[in-house]
């Protein structure tokens, strides 16, 4: 895996790679570089069979990220710049959103803007207690760019979501909670150890299986309902042409924990 980048920063710890967001001077605010390099951070762990887990994060203790990096966007982004940048961003987040491994928002501050979105991409939103999210792109006189407009409404309805987006106002965690926003919300003693727990519960997990579930459900839900239900017969098929049903199913009774390889 590469070493260094800009705005990142790509760790691993056994089964779990962590892709940090080090942009700390600005509450970790994205511009289209950062966006390029977690694209590049993404190579890197997909094509790394020993990492069954991503875990998307932000640097110190304030943000996750608090949104897009106005220095860049007030002074040097411009309306053509926009047609070519805004879409690749965009693919970044469908990236993570459809990436073969499951990916865990590890919000530890601040998420707004872009940090919301990114969150949505993820697969499991885990944020602190004193976390904030919102999109306040309105006030600044632009829209979500990254996905917000689309992602919001179809996790928490449409009413909560244009609430969120045409008045631009931060919610606390609880409220984020309450509107399924997130998945759990901990004080900050406990985040750490809840995002690994929930890490390494999936990383125990068969990858293959990981990844058809996901592919089950994420496009399933851009489906009919009888068009869904053939997707997920497959999926479930193709499971059963794997190394790792059989491994899965003989651990099960033999009772003992299956070993899988992710074939």
């Amino acid at each position: 895996m590469k070493e260094t980048y800009q705005d990142i920063k790509l760790t691993k710890d056994g089964m779990i790679a962590t892709i940090t967001i080090d942009r700390p001077h600005v509450l970790n605010a994205i511009s289209f570089h950062t966006m390029l390099e977690i694209d590049e951070a993404l190579d890197a762990i997909e094509s790394e069979e020993s990492v069954r887990v991503v875990v998307l994060t932000g640097a110190g203790t304030k943000a996750f990220v608090s949104g897009g990096d106005i220095s860049v966007m007030g002074k040097s982004l411009q309306y053509v710049q926009t047609l070519t940048e805004v879409p690749k961003g965009q693919d970044v987040g469908t990236r993570i959103e459809n990436f073969p491994k499951p990916v865990i928002a590890r919000i530890n501050g601040y998420a707004l803007g872009g940090g919301t979105e990114l969150a949505l991409c993820c697969d499991i939103r885990i944020a602190v207690d004193s976390a904030k999210m919102g999109m306040p792109e309105v006030k600044l006189g632009i829209i979500p760019g990254y996905g917000g407009t689309q992602r919001l409404p179809r996790l928490i309805g449409v009413g909560r979501a244009k609430e969120l987006i045409l008045t631009g106002d931060h919610i606390p965690a609880q409220r984020a909670l309450e509107y399924g926003l997130v998945n759990r919300v901990v004080p900050v003693a406990e985040l750490d150890q809840t995002v690994a727990e929930m890490a390494r519960k999936m990383a125990s997990c068969g990858p293959v299986s990981l990844h058809m579930a996901k592919t089950a459900i994420n496009n399933g839900l851009q489906a009919d309902l009888r068009t869904a239900l053939e997707l997920e017969a497959r999926c479930y098929s193709l499971c059963f042409a794997t190394e790792d049903r059989v491994e899965g199913m003989n651990a099960f009774l033999e009772k003992r924990k299956p070993n899988f390889h992710g074939r």
